[in-house]
Parts: C-alpha cells; structure tokens; sequence
C-alpha cells in the first residue's frame, strides 16, 4: 500500500524538483526517469500497478513543470 503512495506522487514532486533546480522541465522528466529505470533494476517495482503509477505521476509532474515555465515566462 505504501509502495503504492509513493509511486502516485513522489515521481511528480521529483519532476517539479529537478525542474526548479535545472530551469528545464526537460531535463527534471529525464533525470526521474533515470531514477524510475534504476529503481525498476533494483527490484522495487514489485507489480505492474506500481510501474503505470510512475509512468502517470511522471507524465503529470511532465505537464505541471511544463505549464509552471509557462506561467513564470508570462509573467515576467
């Protein structure tokens, strides 16, 4: 249950993270993706649930840096 908490949101916050520190959204989705990949050869991605929770908190945290560099670009 837990693993399943975590695969929902840390991926997005991790997206919004590396975006903030990279001033590219770009480049905060490849390296959680990098993470997603390392993670997934660790072994802690148990059932198929867990990978299409990563896949979608990573497409979402995607979208949401996406529109926070267009918000910021407009209002500058």
């Amino acid at each position: 249950m837990i693993k399943l908490v975590f695969a929902a949101f840390a991926p997005f916050l991790l997206v919004l993270f590396f975006a903030r520190v990279t001033y590219s959204h770009v480049v905060g989705t490849l390296l959680t993706a990098g993470l997603l990949i390392a993670s997934y050869f660790a072994g802690h991605m148990d059932t198929i649930y867990i990978a299409i929770l990563d896949v979608a908190s990573l497409a979402a945290g995607f979208i949401a840096a996406r529109s926070m560099k267009k918000d910021k670009k407009t209002s500058t």
